[in-house]
């Protein structure tokens, strides 16, 4: 039996993917753990259970360090693609992956690659013109078996590696046809929501001070959750956020009178972080303590 290496991105589009595909094909999976994934599909875990019920094997590109982290924020600083509406570049982002998962499929010696894509889902990565423009990009042909019938024809099915019958023809936001599958195939639907953070506004206006410096972390980007941000000062905004920040590297700022930490990074900003200390606590801050660790 032809092999599929399919990408998993642990939503549901990429699940019924994989589920549709086991009748024709042997099926392994792919999933990246992005630096800016958020919901069901950042959660390892919950995808290596999907693919251990299912008796899939799972291969996983880990970019929140080394060599792929650094490659990854090169993507989200010079993008090849448009943006949307924060610091996302979808289809620089979908060519990524797909040229690592082919990188993966020649030395697994896997011929086919599929997504879960379904046409018109995303406006930036999942219309005709973006994913043509994709396939061009990467250089080699992607199977979208959720959207197979609407798309033009794949050699794989031309050569009768897949049966083009069995795919599908789901197009749109609306994800009814997905639902009647998921209870096909009983696959426990993920929760919707989460994404993809370089969507959200908000959370680009803190990212963006930091994506330039050439020494960012992946847990600088995780500090971006934690807190309110100014310009190399960080504050938290209840107890929990407080120790977390007095557990940092850095200098911290902690008031002697019940109040927000601050995290530092440099002497300078001292002053000013005591300043906005006093602005965001509810009560009268007198004194300080100052830890350098």
């Amino acid at each position: 039996m032809e092999k599929v290496l399919v990408l998993v991105s642990g939503g549901l589009d990429s699940r019924i993917a994989c589920n549709l595909l086991q009748s024709q094909l042997k099926v392994e999976a792919v999933h990246f753990i992005l630096p800016f994934s958020g919901g069901c599909c950042s959660d390892k875990f919950c995808v290596f259970k999907f693919c251990q019920i299912n008796g899939i094997k799972l291969h996983i590109f880990d970019c929140t360090s080394g060599s792929l982290f650094n490659e990854y924020l090169e993507i989200i600083r010079n993008p090849k693609s448009q943006r949307g509406a924060g610091l996302n570049p979808c289809r620089a982002c979908h060519a990524f992956m797909l040229k690592k998962a082919k990188e993966l499929s020649d030395k697994l010696k896997i011929k086919i690659i599929a997504t879960g894509e379904v046409l018109g889902e995303r406006p930036l990565s999942q219309t005709k013109k973006a994913l043509a423009i994709i396939d061009k990009d990467i250089g080699f042909e992607v199977l979208r078996p959720l959207s197979a019938k609407l798309l033009q024809e794949t050699s794989y099915e031309k050569e009768n590696l897949v049966d083009r019958e069995k795919l599908l023809d789901i197009k749109g936001r609306r994800r009814v046809k997905q639902f009647e599958m998921a209870d096909k195939y009983k696959i426990n639907v993920p929760p919707i929501g989460g994404g993809c953070l370089l969507c959200d506004k908000k959370y680009c206006e803190k990212l963006k001070p930091i994506l330039c410096n050439p020494e960012l972390s992946y847990h600088d980007i995780e500090l971006l959750s934690i807190g309110r941000h100014f310009p190399g000062i960080i504050l938290g905004k209840n107890e929990k956020e407080n120790l977390i920040l007095e557990k940092e590297a850095g200098i911290k700022i902690i008031p002697v009178q019940p109040g927000a930490t601050a995290l530092i990074k440099d002497k300078s900003l001292i002053e000013e972080a005591k300043e906005l200390i006093r602005k965001y606590s509810k009560n009268k801050i007198n004194s300080f303590e100052i830890h350098n660790s």
